[in-house]
């Protein structure tokens, strides 16, 4: 018997959802989303979470593709990726209409 496979909407879409499975990331997404870009600092101070967990939520975002950082040392500045953004916008909203 031949084994499925997921498609690579599914996959993607599984790939966003992981990413936004935690409100810390929904309130980093949310605050990204009404700025053009910031650094660190200012998304900690939005947060009530420390430094070190900030920096793990803002990983699994950026490793979904949802966010990315741009090294401005000692900085790092972060932007919603426009792309994948509108990417998962299309993803969602295809698959809440099935």
């Amino acid at each position: 018997m031949e084994k499925k496979t997921y498609t690579l909407e599914q996959e993607q879409i599984a790939r966003f959802a992981k990413a936004m499975g935690h409100p810390a990331r929904i309130a980093i997404l949310e605050f990204l989303a009404s700025q053009t870009c910031c650094f660190f600092g200012d998304i900690h101070d939005e947060l009530p979470i420390a430094k070190a967990t900030v920096s793990q939520h803002l990983k699994e975002l950026k490793e979904a593709g949802l966010i990315q950082g741009t090294i401005e040392p000692p900085k790092v500045r972060y932007c919603i990726n426009r792309e994948n953004w509108k990417a998962a916008q299309i993803l969602f909203n295809d698959f809440f209409k099935k």
